[in-house]
């Protein structure tokens, strides 16, 4: 999973399927890290940052929701695996996701270091 290390609500997301990450099926890459690389991924960063992008082991990228239907599937966490991919509620989800891209950075001003403390608490 590609992710913005300089956002405080998606370090909290990272963290904590990270915490869930039992099984080793996922792996997590900052973008704005030397880690990232667009040419190989072919996203730019720009791109990433506003549309959630993953690539699986062979390559294969996915973006938007489905991105959070496999980390959550992987991440045994089916419940949240489901919810995130229902048909008739992925523009939905497709939709508040392009809005939180796009504000991200205010909405994790207000909302980042709770969910991050929340997160962290749970981990320790």
């Amino acid at each position: 999973m590609f992710y913005d290390g300089q956002c405080p609500l998606c370090q909290a997301e990272i963290q904590f399927l990270s915490g869930r990450n039992q099984a080793g099926l996922l792996s997590f890459v900052d973008i704005n890290s030397d880690q990232y690389s667009p040419e190989r991924v072919g996203v730019s960063c720009d791109q990433a940052l506003a549309s959630m992008c993953a690539q699986y082991e062979g390559g294969e990228l996915i973006q938007g929701v489905e991105v959070f239907s496999a980390a959550y599937s992987r991440a045994n966490l089916p419940k949240l695996a489901w919810v995130f991919s229902r048909p008739a509620l992925q523009p939905v989800w497709n939709v508040g996701y392009r809005f939180f891209a796009k504000h991200r950075h205010a909405i994790s001003a207000l909302l980042g270091p709770l969910a991050l403390r929340l997160v962290n608490k749970k981990v320790s």
